[in-house]
């Protein structure tokens, strides 16, 4: 895009929920001026937490895109280049190089989102594995289970256990692999993390905890996956759920700062006072956040801020609520380093477990079971998160 006599565009890069977030708050202060998203997938818009039930609740993938990017840019009032990949920005001549060429920016609002870790395995292996980290990978997963009636989930952790509870309930043999001793082993202690595993068991997920796998292979019109204990088994499809990894490659040539996200103040900005981020590739003051409820309140601040104002974010405490309906769970972790312990109380149809300060004031909860129930009340004592 040539440098023209109309001001630059607000740029986003981004079509996630954060990105277009960002484009719908803007529009709402602002609009007339330009705005434009860039985009490497197709600019539907989808909800993303919603794929790790769409096969419990019956949801054909066709369905699961609510808009496509004709729509959104209507709803938007700007530009979505689709298919365009962010290359490299030249922060001081605010330009972003992309696919489709370079494109020069007033402000820039980074929604990059986060990435699936890759295993250290092999190509061969490696080329075994499905993700679901969007829609398109998404529905790659979903034509290879056709026919199918083995899933094995590679990581224990949120998107793995919500994915074990949608293809348990939807029919198939799951077994989830993770060398974690417990589900959810990095947000739940010890006693919930076994209410977890339990309650998962009743429905048929089994787990094979403690060991993780070296090596996929073709057997026949399946798989073979072998472990890091020696074990070996038979399943007709993988699916990777082991983590993420917030995407922050496009900085690697500039001065703006990254640690494991990329770095920004209670004004979301980046070091680069025309640079925005937010969503799974931000930092916050030292927090890395990646669910959905700090969105909302991050796109109104940046919107904000786009427009000439110095808002801040606040963030209250932020339950996530975990999609395993055969075994409810909420977690509100607390804050990075903070020092105190977990205090249990365990029964037979639920888990409460209080992270107490070296004080005992509370500053995070882990709930299973009947005791979900209690959430609300606990969030509503809990200190504000940021702010």
């Amino acid at each position: 895009m040539a440098r023209g006599v109309e001001m630059d565009p607000i740029v986003i890069v981004g079509s996630g929920l954060a990105g277009y977030a960002v484009a719908r708050e803007f529009r709402k202060k602002n609009p007339s001026d330009p705005l434009i998203v860039v985009t490497a997938d197709d600019g539907q818009f989808y909800s993303k937490p919603a794929l790790s039930e769409a096969l419990r609740l019956g949801t054909p993938d066709a369905e699961l895109a609510s808009r496509n990017a004709q729509a959104m840019q209507l709803q938007i009032k700007g530009e979505i280049w689709c298919a365009t990949r962010a290359e490299r920005i030249d922060a001081e001549a605010k330009i972003l190089f992309t696919s489709a060429g370079a494109l020069h920016y007033s402000r820039l609002v980074l929604a990059l989102g986060a990435e699936p870790v890759q295993l250290p395995l092999d190509p061969i292996s490696l080329g075994h594995i499905h993700s679901a980290n969007d829609l398109a990978s998404y529905r790659r997963f979903r034509a290879a289970l056709h026919g199918k009636r083995s899933v094995t989930v590679l990581g224990a952790g949120l998107v793995g256990c919500e994915f074990a509870n949608d293809l348990a309930r939807a029919g198939y043999q799951v077994n989830v692999m993770d060398i974690a001793p417990l589900p959810l082993s990095r947000l739940l202690p010890p006693e919930n993390g076994a209410f977890l595993r339990q309650g998962l068991e009743r429905i048929g997920v089994e787990w094979r905890l403690g060991s993780g796998v070296i090596a996929i292979e073709r057997e026949g019109p399946g798989l073979s996956v072998q472990g890091a204990a020696g074990d070996v088994f038979h399943t007709d499809v993988v699916l990777s759920a082991i983590g993420l990894r917030p995407r922050t490659s496009l900085l690697r040539d500039t001065a703006i700062r990254t640690g494991h996200g990329i770095q920004v103040d209670m004004h979301l900005r980046t070091n680069d006072c025309d640079v925005f981020a937010l969503g799974d590739c931000a930092e916050v003051e030292g927090m890395w956040l990646p669910y959905i409820a700090p969105i909302g309140p991050a796109a109104k601040v940046i919107a904000s801020n786009l427009n000439g104002g110095s808002a801040r974010v606040r963030y209250p405490a932020m339950p996530v609520v975990v999609k395993t309906p055969d075994c409810p769970t909420v977690i509100c972790p607390p804050p990075p380093g903070l020092e105190g312990q977990w205090c249990t109380e365990s029964g037979d149809l639920g888990v409460q477990s209080l992270y107490r300060d070296v004080g005992g004031a509370v500053h995070g909860f882990a709930l299973n079971g009947n005791c979900v129930g209690r959430a609300p009340e606990l969030r509503e004592s809990l200190p504000m998160l940021l702010g």
